[in-house]
């Protein structure tokens, strides 16, 4: 399995790992079959996404992949974190090997689950969002 240059960058030096105390969203999502489980914290001050830490247990693609996702929505609003899919993700990396694709997609699960505990914990309505799917486990 070869993984890009970006990929093994942000394995060895991932960004943002750790938690945010006081964090406006978080979200955890997990993947049963592969047993990554990701949890990403994002700080929001008048919209903007200020901070973004994750806590991911899982293989070296989910690492970067999180990392990555991380990165991609600081500075962003609420409305343009939802631009960071899976794909945004995939391509900021050079690419993942088709067994690990899934690791980009639990990336933009455990980031939107972390927006919509934000819009729920605010009351507010986040266009194009969806309330997380909840896995076999009903977590």
């Amino acid at each position: 399995m070869e993984y890009t240059e970006k990929v093994m960058e942000h394995f060895m030096n991932p960004r943002n790992v750790g938690e945010i105390e006081d964090a406006s969203g978080v979200g955890t999502v997990g993947n049963a079959s592969c047993g990554d489980i990701m949890r990403v914290f994002l700080k929001i001050e008048d919209n903007i996404i200020t901070d973004a830490k994750f806590k991911t247990f899982g293989c070296g693609a989910a690492v970067a992949t999180s990392s990555m996702a991380t990165e991609m929505v600081r500075g962003l609003t609420v409305q343009e974190a939802m631009t960071v899919t899976n794909k945004a993700v995939l391509e900021a990396l050079d690419g993942l090997p088709a067994v690990k694709t899934h690791c980009s997609v639990l990336a933009e699960e455990a980031l939107r689950a972390a927006l919509w505990d934000y819009a729920c914990k605010n009351g507010i309505t986040i266009p194009g969002l969806e309330a997380p799917k909840e896995d076999e486990h009903g977590h």
